[in-house]
């Protein structure tokens, strides 16, 4: 029988949610790059090369196609531009229009609310300063998982997403994990 083997990692901002890439054109930074994973290990969705937090990894298909299923919530905590009201935090509660994959698509209503700052540690880009407006966050929470999509909602509500950072998936938390850094664990769920 094969032992299959699990990951956690926080993924930082500035790398690809693979291990192999495909255009030899750009030298992007890969997931193996922050730890010896074995043969095999796949991530568990993604995080685009902007978005930073959990991501999970395994060397089993089938657990990783019942994470990526609807059946578990994602949690996100996104820094956006401006002062994000009320009424704009219920229109993500709701579901908003997006384009994905060339057409236009509604989102799934899901769970949204105003945040204090979470005080993460300053990313290796810098995002922005004070002088070019205020900014706010946002607790956004989905079952769905489509291209970028909560980028796309914070943008079709008039205020597009600054920092995106993962924060649990399921009942599995980012808590203290340092950012770049791979915990091994038994299994997921």
């Amino acid at each position: 029988m094969i032992k299959h083997r699990h990951f956690i990692l926080h993924k930082p901002y500035g790398y690809l949610s693979q291990f192999i890439n495909n255009q030899t054109k750009r030298k992007k930074k890969l997931l193996g790059e922050l730890h010896d994973f074995p043969d095999g290990t796949m991530a568990i969705g993604r995080l685009d090369f902007a978005s930073e937090g959990l991501l999970l990894l395994t060397t089993d298909g089938k657990v990783s196609a019942e994470i990526r299923s609807n059946k578990y919530e994602k949690e996100y905590y996104v820094q956006v531009d401006g002062i994000i009201t009320q009424k704009e935090i219920e229109q993500l509660k709701n579901g908003v229009e997006i384009g994905f994959e060339g057409k236009k698509y509604t989102t799934k209503p899901g769970k949204a609310f105003l945040i204090d700052d979470p005080q993460f540690p300053l990313r290796s880009q810098k995002i922005r300063d004070e002088r070019h407006g205020p900014t706010s966050w946002v607790s956004v929470i989905i079952t769905e998982g489509k291209f970028r999509q909560v980028r796309k909602m914070t943008a079709a509500v008039g205020f597009p997403t600054l920092r995106l950072i993962r924060v649990r998936i399921g009942e599995i938390k980012i808590d203290d994990l340092a950012n770049g850094k791979v915990l091994e664990v038994d299994g997921f769920m």
